[in-house]
């Protein structure tokens, strides 16, 4: 296969999944994993709060055993969330339960991206850290031809499996891509260019990713606390970077 997928002549490049992830990873320094509704909006979450959040890509019983492994508390998912395990892939929820210093947060989308960056540094963006995140990569020198950064929208699954784009992530990722051009770095790929227009362009992101299809899914399974949470633009200072395996906050703010 040709390297034409690759958006070698640009910096700042962007890509949708764990198959984007594993391709446009293999040449990036660093990648940023965008799922706004609810992965990377919930490691901010935690991470703000002092946790360190080992991703893990399958939500079965071998995540039990990963925690165990890591002497991390298990995140279940939201529905099956109790009194005895408080911690899900929902944000309320996390900022609700109580604190431990270790979670294994399973996501299917999120945790298999941050597993595809080949070495790469990893970090975790939303719109909560948006502008934070775009200081941080221009202060570590990422965005150039030398030193190019991926920006990788989670996106969703139809029940078939396949990829959904997702709105909320194209909006995340375009907020992050903007934030990094506003602190210089002008070598955007079509596709990081589109992704930054999108987001320039939505007068109101809140209300779009409130509205969207995944926003819906959410409020109408009684979890609008979750999309109130993941709408809260550049909330937070915090750069969730992966070190060791596990999402942390070097420094702490950015």
């Amino acid at each position: 296969m040709s390297d034409w997928f690759l958006q070698q002549a640009y910096g700042v490049r962007f890509e949708w999944g764990p198959s984007g992830a594993r391709r446009l990873g293999r040449e990036a320094a660093c990648l940023v994993v965008v799922d706004v509704l609810s992965f990377t909006t919930s490691v901010s979450v935690a991470v703000e709060a002092g946790t360190e959040v080992f991703p893990y890509a399958w939500r079965d019983e071998t995540a039990a055993a990963f925690a165990r492994e890591k002497a991390a508390a298990p995140a279940v998912g939201r529905r099956a969330a109790t009194a005895e395990s408080p911690w899900s892939l929902s944000p309320a929820a996390l900022r609700k339960a109580p604190f431990t210093p270790r979670l294994v947060l399973p996501s299917p989308n999120g945790s298999a991206i941050a597993a595809a960056a080949d070495g790469a540094t990893v970090v975790a963006g939303s719109l909560r850290n948006a502008s934070a995140v775009g200081r941080w990569l221009a202060r570590h020198g990422y965005g150039t031809r030398e030193r190019p950064v991926a920006v990788i929208g989670a996106g969703e699954r139809w029940p078939d499996g396949s990829l959904r784009p997702a709105l909320e992530d194209l909006l995340g990722a375009g907020a992050v891509i903007t934030a990094l051009a506003a602190q210089g770095a002008d070598a955007l790929s079509p596709e990081a260019a589109a992704a930054r227009s999108c987001f320039t362009g939505t007068p109101d992101v809140a209300a779009a990713v409130t509205a969207c299809s995944s926003g819906l899914e959410l409020s109408r399974g009684g979890f609008s606390d979750d999309v109130t949470i993941a709408v809260e633009l550049d909330a937070t200072t915090i750069v969730p970077v992966l070190t060791d395996g596990a999402f942390s906050a070097p420094g702490k703010r950015a």
